[in-house]
């Protein structure tokens, strides 16, 4: 009820709103962080009006704000008999598990502004929920908004934006469809990404939230094989690549023939193109009687029976398919069947709310490839990852956008609870992934997808098994130091130079991709550090939670993720929320510091012999806890000091590892016979 009344009012504030923004090209166009920037508003404004505009279009967005505010504090109680509509009957949604299907159209095409101009249409869309069925999350919803949308306007782009972003550059869009438009290679583009953006991070992103290294690095590599992976907002779609069409085919160039020579002087090529001719004759012909026998036959094909039900339908540059064939692919309804025909859009027949509300029914996807198939595909609660790699095996490319100003931005946990969660359900994603039949190591290979493209999106499954040498890598250092023994091993020059060159390269395409991305090092230090802390803590649990999911169905729930602060800048940062996902990193942490004390200790008691050896492992100890050190610091919070329910298990499951490796201790040799030495000057017989 709250976001209907609130989508209403914002209807009501847009006929005020988007005139202004026109007029004066104002940018962005979310009013909250317009007004909230702190900048000369004045330059480049020559109108004579925009500074008494300005104020009272200020004015009447506080006081939109203030109806919004008033709106938030009415719905904190529930009435016991529920909603009710201004007219005095019960709020149909009342019941958020348990309620029909629901749309108004709040800006229709009669609808203008204030100036008297068209405004764009909006719609309250809530699909129908009922007790028993699964709802598929975002994915449920985007594929039901697919299909309201292609009854109601068909247009053939879709754009995806987070509930937690805004548009920052209207005019990105216009950049999208130039991509999307282009005669030679726009035919063949599923959607154009839009790299992300955020706003209310610390200067410092502690905690990587600004991710440039995979934005503006990684990103921009696949945009020269087959384009950037689909991250689940900010992005433009093609409707007919969501439908799970395949790609258009590229057409055949003729095929070069060598006629520079006379016929008489080449008996052989001309014996050759006679039996080529002959041959492509008869399968012409074949193909011919088998089109007759086709359309004698009494099957009813889709295309002619939905174009009598339904007047002007292109018709798509694809064999007919049976009408039964279609339904089962997109559902019992002849009116969005008839708009997936319509390559460039547009709707099919006049608006008819009742196959409005038809078409987001809770049954409607039954037996139908929605979510398999066509659509945003289910199985993960990384749903944006399957559905670009979707359309990637269906021959399609993407492309990846980056306009000077930020098409979009939006807000970042920037709590480490709340981004440790976040990173758990991306990785929770991933897992799924992999244990299912869409793994994209055996998936997809009959399809369009290529060879490096694959390689992107295994990588971006298997990552969250690399907690596993990750956790060894960050526990090895500490018992170095506290067993004596060194990590690295004696090694010969050859062996020596071989690792040099493998570190020095590594080194090197770090230094270019820096370059190459205009990445800042401290950015690519962040990103470094967060990989540590995340692999140990989130990955290790999402694959532990996505086993238990996979193999024995017990499902687990991530946490939705809490975004930035309200009350002062960063307030969000230093908030300390108990999790489990903090146990692992600060282990780790009191193991290296334990390890160090050890190893300092034992140098002390055995002289000054013992100090060379041990710098070599307090670099590597000291190299781990670099790099969880944001974590550290994070776990302290604005106290300076870490809670102490964090101390008492973390020292706990330190002193237990520490235990059980004295009492293992693999180093020390297992012979139980006397020692033998070498008597030196002296007869041991």
């Amino acid at each position: 009820m709250l976001t209907f009344e609130a989508v209403s009012e914002t209807s009501l504030f847009a006929k005020k709103w988007v005139p202004f923004c026109k007029k004066y090209s104002i940018e962005p166009r979310a009013p909250e962080w317009y007004f909230a920037q702190k900048f000369d508003y004045l330059k480049d404004k020559v109108h004579p009006d925009f500074v008494r505009e300005r104020r009272a279009m200020k004015r009447e967005y506080e006081e939109f704000k203030v109806r919004i505010n008033a709106m938030v504090a009415a719905a904190q109680k529930v009435p016991e008999g529920g909603w009710f509509l201004p007219n005095g009957s019960p709020w149909p949604g009342n019941n958020v598990r348990d309620h029909p299907a629901m749309i108004q159209v709040f800006l229709g095409d009669s609808d203008v502004d204030n100036v008297g101009n068209p405004l764009p249409k909006l719609i309250y869309v809530s699909r129908e929920k009922k007790p028993g069925y699964d709802h598929h999350k975002k994915a449920g919803a985007m594929n039901a908004l697919v299909r309201v949308s292609a009854v109601m306007s068909n247009a053939p782009y879709i754009l995806n934006v987070d509930c937690d972003h805004y548009i920052n550059n209207s005019k990105a869009l216009r950049e999208a469809m130039c991509f999307m438009m282009d005669p030679i290679s726009g035919k063949k583009i599923c959607y154009v990404q839009f790299p992300q953006r955020f706003d209310g991070i610390d200067r410092h992103d502690r905690y990587s939230n600004r991710n440039v290294v995979f934005f503006d690095i990684n990103m921009k590599g696949l945009d020269g094989i087959q384009g950037p992976i689909y991250v689940g907002t900010g992005c433009v779609f093609r409707r007919q690549a969501l439908y799970g069409f395949d790609a258009p085919a590229k057409a055949k160039s003729s095929s070069k023939t060598c006629n520079c020579w006379p016929k008489c002087c080449c008996p052989c090529f001309r014996s050759k193109r006679k039996g080529k001719t002959a041959k492509n004759k008869k399968k012409q012909s074949r193909r011919d009687k088998d089109n007759s026998k086709h359309k004698d036959s009494s099957q009813i094909h889709a295309l002619e029976d939905i174009t009598e039900e339904v007047p002007g339908v292109e018709m798509r540059s694809e064999p007919l398919v049976p009408r039964e064939k279609l339904e089962k692919k997109f559902g019992q309804s002849s009116v969005f069947v008839a708009s997936t025909l319509k390559e460039d859009g547009g709707v099919v027949a006049s608006v008819d709310l009742s196959e409005c509300l038809h078409v987001i029914r809770c049954g409607y996807e039954d037996k139908t490839e929605w979510g398999k198939e066509v659509g945003w595909i289910y199985g993960s609660v990384t749903e944006d990852i399957l559905t670009g790699f979707k359309m990637h095996c269906h021959g399609w490319r993407s492309v990846y956008c980056i306009p000077k100003r930020p098409a979009f931005k939006g807000s970042a946990p920037i709590n480490l609870s709340d981004r440790l969660h976040q990173v758990l359900r991306w990785a929770l994603g991933s897992v799924e992934i992999f244990l299912s039949k869409h793994c994209p190591i055996w998936y997809g290979y009959r399809g369009g997808l290529k060879g490096l493209e694959r390689f992107s999106y295994i990588n971006s499954v298997i990552y969250p098994w690399t907690s596993f040498p990750l956790i060894v890598y960050c526990t090895l250092p500490a018992v170095c130091l506290l067993t004596g023994k060194f990590i690295v091993p004696e090694i010969d020059i050859f062996a020596s130079i071989l690792f040099m060159a493998l570190f020095v390269s590594i080194a090197a395409t770090s230094i270019l991709e820096m370059r190459w991305g205009h990445v800042g090092l401290e950015d690519w230090w962040r990103n470094e550090q967060f990989w540590v802390i995340g692999g140990v803590s989130s990955h290790l649990f999402a694959l532990f939670q996505g086993l238990l999911k996979v193999l024995a169905g017990i499902d687990t729930n991530f946490t939705v993720t809490s975004k930035g602060g309200d009350d002062e800048d960063f307030s969000e940062l230093y908030t300390f929320k108990w999790t489990t996902l903090l146990l692992p990193p600060m282990t780790l942490l009191l193991l290296n510091f334990i390890g160090i004390i050890s190893g300092i200790s034992n140098a002390m008691t055995n002289g000054y012999e013992s100090w060379g050896p041990l710098f070599g492992r307090l670099f590597f100890a000291g190299w781990v806890i670099l790099h969880l050190y944001p974590f550290l610091k994070g776990c302290m919070g604005k106290q300076d000091r870490v809670p102490t329910i964090i101390v008492v298990w973390s020292f706990i499951l330190a002193s237990i590892c520490s235990l059980v490796w004295v009492r293992v201790n693999p180093f020390i040799s297992k012979y139980d016979g006397p020692v033998l030495e070498l008597c030196d000057g002296l007869d041991c017989d």
